[in-house]
């Protein structure tokens, strides 16, 4: 008998059984609701949460929503003491939120096993990061310190549709708290073992009564170093500091007009990736030994206007977001993880993007109605140095890339009965890219004056339909079954890190997938919530990035359209809420993929065999499951809340030839609050069980079992002061 097998069918048992659920999944903020935000109301037992996937211009009921979604409010985020969208990594199915580790912040986000492997910018991702309504273009620069979040959704599933290209996995949506036109004021502080400090504080309110409010909203975060360098003794390895600073302006001058400005700016400076190397130390281990611990610099500017305005047409609403960004980054990392100078990089980015949606929803009698254009362009400039053999080869390379992307999409929800809706839509996209090449060689680049001599001229533009069909069924308030077929788009590109001269960097394909899903949502009696859903994705043209260690190297990558494949699995999320204060919650997952069509020598070993067939998709975890228990109370004017949860994900392989494991791990995480008033004072602990996990499990051909994997903290314990006014 597998007794692995057994406990993981009798856990999921558990949680179908006894009802469990993700809590946070359940619960969602309580401010005053606002068009497109998340929020939460409270009958008394289960809360209703709405949330923006929509684009409808006004909140939905998450269990209307015909399709897997999880939320996060405000309340819940504080609770989980969310910092970055890692920290939520182990508390949803069939997701990872990781970032890659070797370039700090970078994204590597999977959902339902359709996730990347790289830190290449010219990459793009299959999860789509969305903040304020506006798409971020690069996966870097996301994964750094959030605050002052109003809501946050995870949307599982290609959101093509209404989201655009390149969200075959699934989006994650972001809104940052709105200026209110009362004041309000929100502080925190606390510290954790490192130790890291960090405050943030929030205020808002009316500059013109009625017409004007304004808010600031200021984030710092100073990490003193978790990790011992054996290299030289240094035990504050893993250093950094991070500000943010985020301002922003409501106009309201008249009934059914809404203009909000906003503006971010953020700088990260800290020490390079922090790795250890599996052919030194085991899976399990947290000791480092690096001979270079390198610097990460960081800094992004973004702003942002959304314009929201009434009509009287379908009794609608035309919404307008327009935006700019820019990210830079310098880094430098320790590529062999080791005492020895085998291999030593770093890299410069930077990235400027501007885009525009204007959106239409309103309701014509029985049907309502979405539609909108879409633009964006940006630029993209990589430049990469590697040395080797102790410094005695350099390789350097790069590229730059201009792109301009187009769309149009249109939705309808047609409720041609009381209890059935037929949903339909589509959306055409269309996408140029314009790239200059230099091969990582001897003469590639000048890293050091930012030049390079571009060998390869490319220019390419790829075109996608993304339909969506889809039929609603609510036999009653507190029941919905859906089904839907969709289409997902993810456009073809280029390789900046192109170190085997023989290959063109490009273009690779685009990625095409057809997915399927069927769910329920049921509240029943008011304190139990079930959501499930089952999935069928068929991939064709899976882009790959193949990576192959390589003497004289260090490794090479080589990006391609090698396989088509099938990905299906089940999901659930389910909330208790007996009484007494209690809340009992769990969710599972179960995810399975395999290759239906070799196109590319998978584990490079001269000939698509058999074994190639036999491979596991990379960045897809078989089972993830977890259940939290919470409990809140009121003495007079005295309040406590307490959470313990306990989050497992399986191992997934890093790489397409399987010879790189991301281990499984549980998280288990503990918080205890009491409140005064608006004061309050937190202790809560992560991953208690000291479980050590990375982002990366790349394999390195220096000496047996050499690998280079970044690693995420271990245990932490912390303490927070908070006021709100």
């Amino acid at each position: 008998m597998n007794i692995s097998r057994t406990i993981k069918a009798g856990l999921l048992a558990t949680s179908a059984g006894l009802v469990l659920c993700h809590a946070s999944a359940a619960l969602a903020q309580d401010a005053a609701p606002q068009a497109d935000t998340a929020q939460e109301t409270n009958n008394g037992g289960l809360d209703t949460i709405v949330v923006t996937a929509t684009k409808r211009g006004q909140a939905s009921n998450v269990q209307d929503v015909p399709f897997a979604v999880t939320a996060f409010g405000a309340a819940q985020l504080e609770e989980q003491h969310f910092q970055t969208f890692q920290s939520l990594s182990y508390s949803m199915p069939n997701v990872q939120l990781s970032q890659i580790g070797t370039t700090p912040g970078y994204a590597n986000f999977s959902i339902r096993g359709l996730g990347i492997n790289s830190s290449i910018p010219s990459i793009d991702p299959t999860v789509g990061v969305f903040i304020d309504g506006v798409y971020l273009g690069v996966s870097a620069g996301v994964v750094f310190g959030n605050f002052d979040i109003e809501g946050l959704e995870v949307l599982r599933g290609p959101q093509g549709l209404l989201f655009g290209r390149n969200v075959t996995g699934g989006a994650v949506v972001v809104r940052t708290t709105v200026p209110k036109d009362h004041f309000a004021a929100d502080f925190k502080a606390s510290v954790s073992s490192g130790p890291e400090y960090k405050v943030s504080g929030t205020i808002t309110g009316p500059i013109v009564q009625d017409k004007i409010s304004a808010k600031l909203a200021v984030y710092y975060d100073k990490d003193e170093g978790y990790f011992h360098n054996d290299f030289n003794g240094n035990d504050h390895l893993g250093k950094n500091r991070t500000f943010i600073v985020r301002p922003a302006l409501r106009f309201t001058p008249i009934d059914g007009f809404e203009s909000i400005f906003r503006y971010e700016y953020g700088k990260y400076d800290g020490d390079g990736a922090v790795a250890t190397n599996h052919g030194l130390y085991p899976v399990k281990s947290f000791r480092v030994n690096l001979d270079e611990e390198g610097f990460a610099h960081n800094y992004w500017h973004m702003a942002s206007n959304e314009t929201n305005i009434d009509t009287d047409f379908g009794n609608g609403k035309i919404t307008n977001i327009m935006a700019y960004r820019e990210y830079n980054s310098n880094v430098a990392n320790d590529i062999d993880a080791s005492p020895v100078h085998s291999f030593h990089s770093g890299n410069t980015t930077h990235q400027k993007q501007m885009s525009d949606e204007l959106r239409y929803a309103g309701t014509f009698g029985r049907v309502d109605v979405t539609t909108g254009l879409y633009f964006f362009t940006q630029r993209i400039a990589y430049i990469e140095q590697r040395t080797l053999s102790g410094g005695t080869r350099t390789l350097s390379g790069g590229g730059i890339q201009n792109q301009d992307t187009y769309g149009a999409f249109g939705a309808v929800d047609w409720h041609f009965t009381d209890s059935l809706t037929l949903n339909l839509g589509a959306r055409y996209s269309s996408e140029t890219k314009s790239v200059k090449v230099a091969n990582l060689t001897a003469t590639g680049c000048d890293y050091e004056a930012q030049t390079c001599d571009f060998t390869f001229h490319g220019k390419n533009t790829w075109k996608g339909l993304t339909p969506r069909v889809g039929l609603q069924w609510q036999p009653d308030p507190e029941t919905q079954v859906y089904a839907f077929w969709a289409k997902g788009f993810r456009s073809g590109g280029y390789n900046f890190r192109n170190v085997n001269p023989a290959v063109d960097p490009g273009p690779f394909d685009d990625e095409v997938q057809n997915s399927y899903e069927i769910g329920m949502k049921k509240d029943i009696g008011g304190i139990l919530r079930v959501n499930v859903a089952g999935f069928w994705n068929k991939i064709d043209g899976v882009q790959r990035e193949i990576q192959t260690p390589v003497l004289g190297s260090g490794t090479a990558q080589i990006i391609t359209n090698s396989a088509n494949a099938r990905i299906r699995g089940v999901e659930g999320e389910v909330t208790l809420r007996p009484g007494a204060g209690f809340t009992l919650s769990g969710q599972f997952g179960y995810t399975e993929g395999k290759y239906t069509k070799i196109i590319y020598d998978l584990n490079n070993d001269g000939v698509i065999s058999d074994v190639d067939y036999g491979l596991k998709l990379p960045r897809l975890a078989p089972w993830t499951y977890g259940g939290t228990l919470a409990w809140s109370h009121d003495f007079d004017q005295f309040g406590v809340d307490a959470r313990v949860s306990a989050n497992h994900r399986d191992a997934d392989w890093y790489n397409d030839a399987n010879t790189g494991l991301l281990r499984g791990a549980t998280m288990v995480d503990a918080n205890l609050t009491l409140r005064y008033g608006g004061y309050s004072i937190s202790a809560y602990a992560t991953n208690l069980l000291n479980e050590a996990t990375y982002g990366t499990e790349a394999p390195l051909p220096f000496f047996a079992g050499s690998t280079f994997a970044p690693l995420n903290k271990g245990r932490v314990y912390g303490i927070e002061l908070a006021a709100k006014f």
